[in-house]
């Protein structure tokens, strides 16, 4: 793009049976830095690999702890000059609560279309499509990706 290499991050579309036994809700977050609604990703940090990063990154951003499923994307695109690359997975919240924090304000627990609504980009709207892709075709939610 610009000849700068690009950013390596990684982050997670985090999601959990609906309380009411029906469906999925997934994790919004609101980072007050950006003004922005999105899924929890990060920087990684150097030597990290992206799966173990993202799962640092949504431990960081949410209090949640996860158990990794398919990966999903790679989003690609430019910020504040440079580009940026994104990997992604489908991760299933096991434990954890949420706390305000440095990079993130809230955490909104929502049924996939009224997080699609929530979410500001649209890259992050379509990674709530391919989540549900994933679920719906069976593929198993634990322990089936690779690095």
């Amino acid at each position: 793009m610009n000849g700068k290499p690009p950013v390596l991050a990684a982050g997670c579309v985090l999601w959990r049976p609906s309380p009411s036994g029906h469906g999925i809700e997934i994790a919004v977050i609101f980072r007050p830095k950006w003004s922005d609604w999105s899924h929890p990703k990060g920087k990684l940090k150097r030597g990290e690999s992206a799966l173990p990063g993202a799962l640092r990154e949504v431990r960081e951003e949410t209090g949640m702890t996860c158990e990794p499923g398919m990966e999903l994307a790679t989003v690609r695109y430019v910020t504040q000059g440079r580009p940026k690359e994104v990997r992604y997975w489908a991760a299933e919240a096991t434990d954890g609560s949420f706390e305000a924090n440095r990079e993130v304000s809230r955490l909104l627990w929502l049924p996939p279309p009224a997080a699609q609504a929530r979410l500001t980009r649209d890259h992050d709207k379509e990674l709530v499509d391919m989540l549900l892709t994933v679920l719906r075709a069976g593929q198993p939610s634990r322990g089936t990706t690779k690095e």
